[in-house]
């Protein structure tokens, strides 16, 4: 049995030589190619502080990290293959996901390809990417990436034996390589395996040069296969280097769905490229253009939520909510402002002052000090200059703040599962009230007692979200005391300050008595006042509602006639969808520099 000594030794030799091989796998790809030296892991406290569980490599987007765990390659008895497993690693980044976007792009469309097993997309997606990585590394490197798989299949450890999916995985390859059946272990599977590894490796070889759009055609090879091998074996968990790859990325870019998503979701054997029984000219025309600019339908909440977990994003749904709407509000801000610089002022000569010790020696004028004193007596009979400055022509501009009120009744969708179009309007004039310069206030309001606002008038565009994307789902009941509270306390405010209601018909509870005994009315009337700067109500109603044909609410139509002739400025929103222009107008009229 070796010594402690000789492993240390035997352990430093092994990773001298992985660092050695490290440079040539980056040249297996590009001379030009540049990434950080990988992490070497020689226990299992450093693997678990880079995060990593089950596989025995692993990559971050984030940084273009390739992260090592060289007990396993010991395990797997791998340690003779640095060159290849870098080289693979190193393939991750610079093609197949290749960064955090294109990484949630492909869990997009593998996804819906998974009918009820949607968790198993980012094992599925490992296994896609590594198809291409691998192929090209065999083919173009002369690299022994089929040893690799031969010793992990081996591997008592793997489980893998029994596995449909892992058996199917290595005669994929065999099929790439030209090998005989069951030379990596593929001997056995169920029925139809032959015919679908061979779809398989031609979807490979098909898509080399547009691999995102082979991705729903994989997984839809896949499905029934993990439909019945739901555990699948341990030598498939070892290769799940891409598990958490894009944690800590920027989650955009998956907001709209691709024009094309739709289309991959065709099993292999119906596509005409891949079998060859159709020729190409017959298939429809794909219009290029139109797939690049994307264009397709926007995601639910809910499903931005899921892809981005997918890809290894953890974050709550609650902040996935806040990411979802100020992503999908950016296309709609104002510019931002151009600031009018006033003329640089010209000093002005003024009257002089005594220089005393201790001022700047510089500011002495000695020509007026020589005249009132033939003898300039420093501190005594020395003069000094004072300068003042005309004032700039441009007049200062101040910005017009924002007092929002969002309804979140029963009647309105909850904004972190389904898309609410009052938290995208909010969120689309508040920011917009940003980027000119003015403070927001927001209140979230439902039933009595559940309120949720902002603190105070703030320029935190997530402290804004997060309160839009809140959600209470409760009775209808505006809080009065919040709008008394803000414009009729001891302190006006010292800004003017514009107050906008995002609601419907249940807006008019804002005219009953407050808790106190005051009027609504009242209030109303005195915010308004001291905002000094109006009043908006988005309301979803029917656009006819002060017509005399309309009979919809009862007293809710005489209370909204006369709020409009008491100064609120009053839009009916039929379709909820509306809210959207009607944030642009409301924006650019408010907060655009005319």
């Amino acid at each position: 049995m070796s010594s402690p000594k000789i492993r240390e030794v035997e352990l430093a030799a092994l990773l001298e030589r992985w660092r050695e091989a490290w440079p040539h796998a980056l040249a297996a790809w590009s001379k030009f190619t540049r990434l950080r030296d990988p992490r070497l892991c020689v226990n299992r406290l450093e693997t678990e502080h880079e995060g990593m569980s089950g596989s025995f490599a692993a990559i971050s987007l984030r940084d273009q990290k390739v992260v090592i765990d060289m007990e396993a390659v010991l395990e797997l008895s791998l340690e003779d293959y640095a060159l290849e497993i870098l080289a693979h690693e190193i393939g991750h980044h610079v093609l197949a996901p290749g960064s955090a976007i294109d990484h949630m792009r492909l869990m997009a469309r593998i996804r819906p390809a998974l009918p009820t097993i949607e968790r198993f997309a980012p094992m599925v997606a490992n296994m896609y990417t590594d198809l291409f990585i691998n192929d090209r590394l065999q083919r173009q490197s002369g690299m022994r990436m089929d040893h690799i798989y031969r010793l992990i299949a081996r591997a008592p450890s793997a489980q893998s034996k029994s596995s449909s999916v892992w058996l199917l995985y290595l005669r994929i390859y065999e099929n790439l390589w030209r090998l005989d059946k069951g030379a990596l272990g593929s001997a056995g599977g169920k029925d139809g395996t032959d015919t679908d590894a061979w779809l398989g490796a031609r979807l490979i070889r098909v898509y080399a040069g547009d691999w995102m759009s082979g991705a729903g055609r994989f997984a839809t090879l896949l499905l029934p296969y993990l439909v019945d091998d739901v555990q699948m074996g341990r030598a498939v968990q070892y290769l799940f280097d891409t598990r958490d790859a894009a944690e800590g990325c920027d989650p955009s870019g998956v907001l709209e769905a691709e024009m094309d998503e739709s289309e991959g979701l065709v099993h292999p054997v119906d596509d005409p490229r891949i079998t060859g029984l159709d020729s190409e000219s017959e298939a429809a025309p794909v219009d290029e253009l139109a797939k690049a600019q994307g264009g397709g339908q926007t995601r639910e909440p809910f499903e931005y939520g899921e892809i981005l977990a997918a890809a290894g994003i953890k974050l709550s749904e609650h902040d996935l909510a806040i990411r979802y709407y100020r992503e999908r509000a950016l296309p709609h801000l104002i510019s931002f402002p151009a600031r009018i610089t006033p003329q640089s002022p010209e000093p002005q000569m003024e009257a002089l002052e005594p220089w005393d010790i201790g001022d700047p020696l510089d500011e002495i004028d000695w020509l007026q000090s020589v005249m009132h004193c033939p003898r300039p007596i420093p501190g005594m009979t020395t003069l000094r200059r004072m300068y003042g400055t005309e004032p700039g022509r441009a007049p200062v501009k101040v910005p017009v703040d924002l007092d929002l009120y969002v309804d979140s009744s029963g009647s309105m969708p909850n904004p972190q599962q389904r898309i609410s179009y009052l938290a995208l309007a909010g969120a689309i004039i508040a920011l917009s009230a940003l980027r000119a310069g003015s403070q927001v206030k927001v209140t979230l309001w439902s039933g009595k007692n559940q309120v949720m606002q902002t603190h105070g008038f703030v320029r935190d565009s997530d402290d804004i979200l997060r309160v839009l994307t809140g959600f209470y789902g409760g009775a209808t009941c505006f809080p009065i005391h919040c709008l008394r509270e803000t414009f009729c306390g001891p302190s006006p405010r010292p800004r003017p300050t514009h107050i906008l209601h995002l609601s419907d018909d249940g807006i008019t509870t804002m005219f009953a008595q407050d808790e106190k005994g005051n009027s609504g009315w009242d209030i109303a009337a005195r915010a308004l006042a001291a905002g000094a700067a109006g009043g908006t109500m988005a309301l979803n109603m029917a656009a006819n509602w002060d017509s005399g044909e309309y009979r919809g609410w009862g007293g809710s139509k005489a209370d909204l006639v006369r709020a409009r002739k008491e100064g609120w400025d009053i839009h009916a929103i039929e379709d909820m969808a509306d809210l959207v222009e009607f944030a642009r107008r409301f924006s650019r009229r408010h907060y655009t520099a005319q």
